[in-house]
């Protein structure tokens, strides 16, 4: 795994190095959209919703509408000027119970590595929230922006757990949750019945995504009775030039010049001007006049 982010853990006097890596990622099957007829990749253009033009991405601002319809802009230069956060710590906020975080608040999760050094402190802040079924509170910056989170264990790893800020989640605002609903004893333990009967100790490992594993039959089962064509090779346009190989050419290109001119006088040659040519009965005339020239010496 590649380590994302790098900084420490710090609680109280206590500063534990870490690296963070990311704990999850995804095994989605990703299709491209092409064309039936030859199999050609589709391609999409920014074009403008007023005038129908391509618009170029360096023409491309960010814009926000107001709800009473306003449009305002925001440049590159605007957006610089916005307060961002490039701090490396893991400031523990404050200890709370486990059960009081509300899992929809749960957004990304990252494995937290210590360093060799940082062992110890590590094991002891682990241990700890074991022991007290505890998380931990923290805030911390990633990708500049600064994020409430938690440190949580799994097995015998620290989790950093971001977390969704409290404005971000949704009340479920239905009507009919409000609606006074009679449940007799009977029922109330029948359903507990079931429930009770349908108990079990949950294992991730148990559950697979079995539409994943569907799609990966079904084309395998196209792969292997042919229905397949090669895919076609697209020639990139001349004035869609690679930026890498572009750059690669200028230098080129520099190294050349710089060598020619080592292999001349160390003083720079003036530039030759260029002379206006001259008319072809004037240039017979100027002749004439340097034999007669020459004649006469």
């Amino acid at each position: 795994m590649r380590a994302m982010w790098s900084g420490a853990v710090s609680f109280g006097l206590v500063s534990v190095p870490v690296k963070a890596y990311s704990a999850t990622q995804s095994h989605d099957i990703r299709f491209h959209q092409v064309h039936s007829a030859d199999g050609g990749r589709i391609k999409y253009k920014r074009t403008c919703a007023i005038d129908g033009e391509e618009v170029e991405y360096a023409d491309i601002v960010k814009g926000y509408e107001t709800e009473d319809g306003e449009l305002i802009t925001l440049t590159e230069e605007d957006l610089d000027t916005l307060p961002t956060a490039t701090g490396h710590e893991i400031d523990v906020i404050e200890f709370v119970p486990a059960d009081q975080i509300d899992p929809l608040l749960f957004d990304k999760s990252y494995f937290l590595e210590p360093e060799a050094k940082a062992a110890k402190p590590y094991a002891l802040l682990r241990e700890a929230l074991v022991q007290t079924e505890r998380m931990a509170v923290v805030k911390v910056a990633l990708r500049q922006r600064e994020s409430i989170a938690v440190l949580r264990v799994r097995d015998k790893a620290i989790v950093l757990q971001t977390m969704l800020w409290p404005d971000e989640v949704r009340e479920p605002d239905f009507d009919v949750l409000q609606t006074e609903v009679e449940l007799r004893p009977q029922e109330l333990t029948m359903a507990a019945s079931l429930v009770e009967s349908l108990g079990a100790d949950f294992d991730s490992s148990d559950f697979h995504d079995e539409y994943r594993d569907a799609v990966e039959a079904l084309i395998e089962r196209k792969r292997t009775t042919g229905e397949t064509r090669p895919a076609p090779a697209v020639e990139k346009p001349a004035d869609e030039g690679d930026s890498m190989t572009d750059l690669l050419s200028a230098l080129q290109a520099s190294v050349e010049a710089a060598r020619a001119k080592a292999g001349k006088a160390d003083e720079p040659a003036a530039p030759v001007e260029e002379k206006p040519k001259k008319s072809r009965a004037k240039a017979k005339k100027d002749e004439d006049t340097e034999e007669e020239r020459r004649k006469g010496a």
